[in-house]
């Protein structure tokens, strides 16, 4: 098993989330956060100077069985593409073990992707 973390731009999260769910990974948490990358800039609107160095971004998560990792970055890689900087990062992680607790499966049998 996997854990698969991405950090995207908010206006991809949609997309991402539906290519996921066409990957048939449906069982996710997401977060919105802030983050800094390396891009320094700044940005002046009406006169007034705002600071774009604090991103905001979604923090997704979620954990899959081995058979799934490639399609699930492939959908991810694929949605959450512009070609700019700030497009994100992709995590991926060893899971030791997984327990539903409402059935007390264990290992791939508890999780819900195929």
């Amino acid at each position: 098993m996997k854990k698969i973390e991405a950090i995207v731009r908010k206006t991809k999260f949609e997309e991402v989330r539906a290519a996921l769910h066409e990957a048939d990974i449906d069982f996710l948490s997401w977060w919105e956060v802030k983050g800094q990358g390396t891009a320094r800039q700044g940005l002046i609107f009406r006169g007034i100077a705002y600071d774009v160095n604090s991103v905001a971004r979604i923090y997704i998560s979620f954990v899959v069985r081995d058979i799934n990792v490639e399609k699930s970055i492939n959908a991810i890689l694929d949605a959450a593409y512009t070609g700019e900087s700030g497009d994100g990062r992709i995590f991926v992680s060893e899971v030791e073990q997984s327990i539903r607790i409402r059935t007390k499966d264990k290992g791939d049998e508890s999780l819900y992707n195929k």
